[in-house]
């Protein structure tokens, strides 16, 4: 369990551990000035205490017997800071032996070691930022895309907070008008005011359902989707993996059933990660080996979230073709007639009446590839790209607490339309509001805030 004690000083390294350039220990409390003096020597005899905040110092850390390391510390006095708490980043060598010894240091000079997190969680509880912005943090850390990095910064500059507050804002006007009825009964609300009251919910209830429509946008871009390739065998599955991945990655002979067994990899395709399966082309084993391999491959396309199926452009329809393409019924499915470079014998039309989406391309050639692609995010984006960038949410237990907001404020709206009494109106307010203030972090418990930063790294 993390420690709540804020007047704790805490220290940890905040760079990745191995070999680097620059290491970077952090301070952060009211006695981190006080230990930096102690542990800092600077040419100019300056003591950090007195060093003007946001301002970078070189000097060595020494402690009563040998120099460890020559640094650059750096000064950020609070509030404005990281934690708003005094913070010193000391920018050491980037080698383990002299982090350890800097950081052993400092603690003994009086700092105890930063729990998973803590110094975010500093952040969040000093007020500095809210906790969807204190959970962008980590969103930032784990992108592996352009697009999932760009979920991470918009929520960490606060897109999905002013979001949920213009939201909140919608919903506290319309209870101080049924409040203000409660409590002065003489002066009820008129007719008008609770069209007012109508049009405030319903403002608030349809922001709620388009940020729960694109939630699902938001977390294929954050955690990618799952896509296979299939096809019998020699129809160039490998050699349009490796044209996808831009290398070399599965061995292109012309002998059937090369591949035995799956093949993954995660490309970036226009921001959207997929985990790509090359998958064996054996439909039927010849050993235990095989046998295996198709058992997996039928597991992935059980699993996947796109079957890319790949036919052979310079051969006729096959009696195996039409066996796979009838186990794809109920999948999403994207056609790929592959060696569009070679004369073709296979009557494409009969493809395109069991497919929806058929592309020609010549893997080898790295021929329309480009078209696949734009094929793989049409159809992750539903055929279209709105031109306003909407607020995306990725993050499962916002789309949970949206959803429970939602379905109080559909409450609240029937129960006005039903002209119920105004106590079971502010009532259902009441509740959408705490689901919205359990997302900015207005009411949280220490076992969520337990959960949530022991997800992040020491150091940050």
């Amino acid at each position: 369990m993390i420690r709540n004690d804020l007047t704790d000083t805490i220290a940890a390294i905040s760079t990745p551990v191995g070999e680097g350039g620059i290491g970077i220990v952090r301070v952060s409390g009211k006695e981190a000035l006080r230990i930096a003096d102690k542990i800092f020597v600077s040419p100019s005899a300056k003591k950090p205490s007195t060093l003007k905040t946001y301002t970078t110092h070189y000097g060595t850390i020494a402690d009563n017997v040998r120099v460890i390391d020559e640094v650059i510390l750096t000064v950020m006095r609070q509030p404005r800071s990281y934690t708003r708490e005094d913070v010193v980043e000391i920018n050491c060598h980037g080698g383990i032996v002299a982090l350890r010894d800097v950081l052993e240091l400092v603690l003994e000079r009086g700092a105890r070691l930063a729990e998973p997190g803590e110094f975010t969680r500093r952040a969040f509880l000093n007020g500095r930022i809210d906790l969807t912005q204190a959970e962008a943090v980590i969103e930032i850390i784990r992108a592996k895309t352009d697009s999932a990095l760009k979920i991470g910064v918009d929520q960490l500059k606060g897109a999905l907070s002013n979001q949920i507050n213009k939201d909140r804002a919608f919903l506290l006007d319309a209870l101080s008008v049924l409040e203000a009825g409660l409590d002065f009964p003489e002066e009820e609300a008129t007719t008008a005011d609770l069209e007012n009251v109508g049009e405030k919910i319903a403002a608030a209830g349809k922001d709620l359902e388009e940020l729960i429509a694109n939630s699902k946008l938001a977390r294929v871009l954050r955690e990618g989707i799952h896509a296979v390739i299939c096809g019998r065998p020699n129809v160039g599955k490998s050699s349009l993996l490796n044209a996808l991945l831009k290398e070399e990655r599965s061995i292109v002979t012309p002998v059937p059933g090369t591949t035995r067994d799956t093949i993954e990899e995660i490309i970036d395709i226009q921001g959207i990660p997929v985990r790509i399966v090359d998958t064996a082309g054996i439909l039927e084993p010849r050993d235990l080996v095989e046998k295996k391999a198709v058992q997996r491959s039928k597991k992935h396309i059980a699993a996947s979230d796109l079957v890319i199926v790949l036919f052979d452009g310079s051969k006729k329809l096959s009696r195996e073709d039409r066996f796979l393409a009838g186990k794809l019924k109920n999948k999403k499915v994207i056609a790929v007639i592959n060696k569009m470079d070679l004369k073709q014998r296979l009557e494409r039309p009969k493809i395109s009446k069991i497919f929806k989406r058929v592309i020609d391309i010549s893997a080898k050639r790295l021929k329309n590839i480009n078209l696949l692609e734009k094929e793989i995010v049409d159809l992750v984006y539903g055929g279209h790209i709105a031109g306003a960038e909407p607020v995306l949410v990725a993050n499962l237990r916002y789309v949970k607490m949206l959803q429970k907001a939602k379905i109080v404020i559909a409450q609240a709206l029937k129960s006005l339309d039903n002209r119920l009494p105004s106590e079971f109106i502010a009532q259902d307010i009441k509740e959408a509001l705490g689901y919205l203030d359990e997302i900015l972090g207005k009411k949280f418990s220490d076992d969520l805030l337990d959960k949530l930063f022991a997800e992040f790294c020491i150091g940050k």
